[in-house]
């Protein structure tokens, strides 16, 4: 741009009031500062923008056309500046989250209840994922933040809170006597495994546990969800290996039994996970700080 915006707004005085002392008077100015900012704007250009006349002035027809852009120009950056005012006010926003479906029914759900009480006008969009889709997702900045399973080892991906999630094997009642002693970690490979399909970081948790122990061990079930999971071992299909927090109903109520293990399942720990060097929206840092709060 070859012109000083200033002089555009001068220009836009001048021609909605066709007198340069009044767009001096709108502006705070002395009307010589008005008339040497639109000589500066015409030079600039290369074209008269007003006829002077004894008691005003007048858009040329090369005025009127530069008037119908900066009229436009102007009226997009008010929008743009209500716009961002509401924003830093939450009257609208979009917080975009990726996570697990274990962590958003265990742990993210209540954080996202008090989001949405508190900020009842910005637009959550959750994706129910696995963790290596939301490290994609974030990288590519199609996620603000995301929930995730740990560790993640990606320069791009920063951890700023991490939480503990403990596991737990579960089985339907048909099992009740595999329940009343505990088990030695090969004793576990003579039921069923009920297990959620490969390449979930959930298996391979499971999967690394057992061979930590010189087990290797193959599903006879291979599932997508772990409600699904739950389902099953509740039916007498098998053993489930699932996050306690998620099952605790169920073994309260009876029809899910823990199983004892002499080597106990390792707790897994669920990170919040950002872009490095992206600064967060408005929307997202604010739930930031909630979650920091809690």
């Amino acid at each position: 741009m070859i012109a000083n915006t200033e002089w555009y707004r001068v220009f836009l005085h001048a021609a909605e009031t066709s007198n340069l002392t009044k767009a001096a008077q709108n502006l705070h100015m002395t009307q010589p500062s008005v008339s040497y900012a639109i000589k500066q704007l015409e030079e600039a250009l290369g074209v008269g923008l007003f006829d002077r006349l004894s008691k005003g002035v007048r858009l040329t027809q090369e005025g009127h056309a530069l008037y119908q852009h900066v009229r436009q120009a102007f009226d997009e950056l008010d929008s743009a500046e209500r716009r961002l005012k509401k924003l830093k006010q939450f009257g609208e926003g979009r917080l975009r989250i990726g996570a697990n479906g274990a962590i958003v029914k265990d742990f993210l759900l209540s954080l996202l209840d008090r989001f949405h009480a508190r900020y009842p006008d910005i637009r959550i969009q959750l994706s129910q994922e696995r963790t290596s889709s939301i490290v994609e997702r974030l990288k590519k900045g199609s996620l603000d933040l995301g929930f995730v399973h740990l560790p993640v080892s990606d320069e791009e991906i920063h951890i700023i809170d991490s939480r503990t999630s403990p596991y737990c094997a579960v089985v339907g009642t048909a099992f009740a006597d595999w329940a009343r002693r505990p088990l030695r970690t090969e004793e576990l490979t003579e039921l069923p495994l009920l297990l959620l399909s490969p390449g979930s970081s959930t298996r391979s948790f499971i999967e690394g546990w057992f061979r930590s122990q010189g087990v290797e061990v193959e599903a006879d079930f291979e599932l997508n969800s772990l409600d699904m999971l739950a389902e099953f071992a509740e039916r007498g299909y098998g053993t489930a290996f699932l996050p306690r927090a998620f099952v605790s109903p169920r073994i309260a109520d009876g029809s899910l039994l823990e199983l004892r293990t002499d080597t106990p399942l390792p707790d897994r720990y669920i990170g919040v996970a950002v872009r490095k060097h992206q600064s967060p929206s408005l929307a997202a840092g604010a739930f930031l700080e909630m979650l920091q709060q809690n």
